[in-house]
């Protein structure tokens, strides 16, 4: 009596790894064109209300511009005399480790054959913004903590839903952004 194999469902987490490993290979053969430079900027708009605007950037050895440009905006709450228009530069900042953080899960997920069916990351970071108004100079300007919690459902084990987010924090650039040493010029134009 011979068995039926039954093969496994197609995942679809709406990442195309054909694509991304892809350019891996590429990349391992040409690595000058995995050089890339991403720009923003940004325009006062009053107060501490400010907007950048994204939209060129370089890669694979030429200039890019994409389809439309992209907004995002910045304030500050009321508690601190502001319209709170948008969200804070560091609220963003952690947005972006969220983002970067949940694309990497899903990317891996896929790549792995895993079935997603939500991903909720929650990122807090704790601030005390008397560095920032110049209250105490020990105290720093920035974070001094932020925790990332993930709520994932997925047809995975425990294990690999583990295994998911740490590969994800692996490769994640905002992560290793946030968590290593980065040379930053801020200079004024003539």
């Amino acid at each position: 009596m011979s068995q039926a194999i039954l093969a496994k469902a197609p995942v679809s987490n709406g990442v195309n790894v054909d694509a991304l490993m892809g350019a891996r290979g590429a990349f391992e053969q040409a690595p000058q064109a995995a050089a890339f430079t991403f720009r923003s900027s940004c325009d006062w708009i009053s107060g501490t209300h400010s907007r950048n605007s994204i939209n060129g950037f370089f890669g694979l050895g030429q200039e890019h511009q994409r389809a439309r440009s992209f907004a995002i905006e910045s304030d500050h709450p009321e508690v601190f005399a502001a319209k709170d228009s948008a969200p804070t530069p560091p609220e963003i900042v952690l947005s972006a480790l969220a983002s970067c953080l949940t694309g990497g899960v899903a990317a891996v997920a896929q790549h792995r054959g895993i079935q997603l069916r939500s991903v909720r990351a929650t990122v807090e970071g704790d601030l005390d913004v008397r560095g920032i108004l110049g209250v105490d100079p020990e105290v720093r300007n920035g974070f001094s903590a932020i925790r990332v919690s993930f709520d994932i459902d997925a047809d995975a084990t425990p294990e690999q839903v583990q295994a998911l987010v740490a590969q994800s924090q692996k490769r994640s650039a905002v992560y290793d952004i946030l968590t290593n040493p980065i040379n930053v010029s801020v200079q004024v134009a003539n």
